[in-house]
């Protein structure tokens, strides 16, 4: 019998995509016989993010508790996470599942003794770069703030804030105005919280009234 996989990808900027990790991801199942039974995609999120700030994340958790797949084929460790708690969290939360894990450019698959023991060092290197990385920004942020630098996200543009703004009354979800529009879920989220933490109206959207 086919095992029944499922793929996760996720890029962390908007300007990235996941086409690759998929192409490589569907070569692999056709190459080792499994049936791909669902894709979950998160775009322009970051691993650093919960569960809850991940919806691709979050359906594909809610197919394994309901035992809807006996594999997760991801590209690499540090798509499904950058915190050590998170991973071992999800690596146990699959196997109480009896789901396997496959990650492409480690070449692990949790079906082995070895494959559960190299998961967790991956794990622990995957925390080490972060930490690195984080120390390497923050440093540079500071250099560039001593030049007068300005730092941080370019303003998104007025146009596409305003088109978020008027599909967000639609009753399009999310991911879906994303989609629409090719920027991240976690850009759309953060429009609808500056809309309403700044009071302007969404079309559609009933406004608070003042207390």
């Amino acid at each position: 019998m086919k095992r029944r996989a499922c793929l996760y990808v996720r890029c962390s900027t908007d300007g990235q995509t996941v086409e690759n990790q998929l192409r490589e991801l569907q070569a692999v199942a056709d190459r080792l016989g499994w049936t791909v039974v669902a894709t979950f995609s998160d775009h322009g999120i970051s691993g650093t993010k919960g569960r809850d700030q991940r919806p691709g994340f979050d359906q594909m958790l809610k197919g394994i508790a309901r035992k809807e797949f006996d594999l997760v084929a991801a590209w690499s460790v540090d798509r499904l996470g950058r915190s050590l708690q998170h991973l071992v969290s999800f690596l146990a939360e699959i196997n109480a599942k009896g789901v396997d894990l496959y990650l492409h450019t480690q070449g692990l698959d949790t079906s082995t003794p070895a494959g559960r023991a190299l998961f967790g060092m991956l794990s622990v290197f995957s925390e080490f770069e972060r930490s690195i990385l984080v120390d390497r920004v923050k440093s540079g942020v500071n250099r560039a703030k001593a030049q007068g630098k300005h730092c941080g996200r370019p303003p998104l543009a007025t146009a596409k804030t305003d088109a978020i703004r008027e599909l967000l009354g639609t009753g399009l979800s999310m991911a879906q105005i994303a989609k629409k529009l090719k920027v991240g879920v976690a850009t759309v989220h953060r429009v609808k919280q500056a809309t309403a933490a700044t009071g302007v109206s969404i079309p559609g959207y009933p406004q608070r009234q003042a207390v």
